[in-house]
């Protein structure tokens, strides 16, 4: 049986992983498979790169005058400032709604997919 998280779980485990936690730890807390959490890292991992990239332009189209994302020195960490700085910005534009659930949106639900579809990239 394949199991589906819930986007902000996933974005959860993500964000307390860049800040530091271990994939076990981040698993007891959210109640959900060691396993399951070290493949959603693994594969942030490997995209993180695309990731900003794709949210860096996101960001640019929602403000069009900001400066860019700064580095956090990783690219991961880069990644995930991009899709905060998206969803704030977003906020800002349509009102409240989750950064992961913008994050899901804008990748048409394959942020960690492991598919080679691109995502739509904003002109």
């Amino acid at each position: 049986m394949r199991r589906r998280d819930a986007v902000d779980v996933i974005g959860d485990a993500l964000t307390a992983w860049v800040g530091g936690s271990g994939h076990r730890a981040i698993a007891w807390v959210l109640g959900v498979p060691a396993d399951t959490v070290r493949g959603w890292i693994r594969r942030f991992r490997l995209v993180a790169v695309r990731i900003r990239e794709l949210f860096t332009r996101w960001a640019h189209v929602l403000d069009p005058g900001r400066g860019p994302v700064v580095p956090t020195g990783s690219a991961a960490g880069d990644a995930l400032d991009a899709i905060g700085v998206v969803g704030v910005l977003a906020v800002r534009r349509f009102g409240p709604r989750s950064p992961w659930a913008l994050a899901s949106t804008v990748t048409n639900g394959t942020l960690l997919a492991n598919t080679s579809s691109p995502w739509s990239v904003p002109m």
